[in-house]
């Protein structure tokens, strides 16, 4: 475990792509459909799926995952895009020449797109350290569960 990882465990890391040239709600369209996936699940998603709004949230996401790896230490299979958000950007306004010296306005517009990835191992972590705490424990065969001695696991146990 580094040195970053101790001081914010907790730490989410992002990539934000600005000014891409591409329709706000194209990108969502995509975006969509990767949010709450783990890193795996979205490279293959965004590989695969046929719109050319894929291209540049792939690289955001790779570019994520590299900042997760090289500076907060996380490891990429654990990772989980846990926000991905798409805003409007400023529109390109050009002048296209038209029949009897007339302009006609064009407007390309473009998106600002961030990526958010989280580390669920670290929650992992906490569920242990929880369980140590409460003193209810059990290492037998290397059992990875908190046990809690008053509930069963039924239907109608509440506390």
């Amino acid at each position: 475990m580094n040195l970053m990882r101790k001081q914010k465990p907790y730490g989410e890391v992002y990539a934000l792509g600005q000014h891409i040239s591409m329709s706000a709600h194209k990108a969502r369209r995509v975006i969509d459909q990767i949010r709450g996936r783990s890193y795996e699940e979205t490279l293959m998603i965004l590989e695969l799926m046929p719109y050319r709004a894929c291209y540049p949230i792939f690289k955001l996401v790779y570019s994520a995952a590299a900042n997760a790896s090289h500076n907060m230490g996380f490891n990429e299979a654990s990772l989980v895009i846990s926000k991905a958000e798409v805003n409007e950007g400023t529109a390109l306004k050009k002048w296209k020449p038209r029949a009897r010296g007339r302009g006609y306005p064009i407007r390309r517009p473009t998106c600002h797109i961030r990526i958010v990835l989280q580390d669920t191992s670290l929650y992992e972590y906490e569920e242990y350290f929880f369980c140590l705490k409460k003193g209810e424990w059990k290492n037998k065969y290397k059992d990875m569960t908190c046990h809690d001695m008053y509930n069963s696991g039924g239907l109608w146990d509440k506390k």
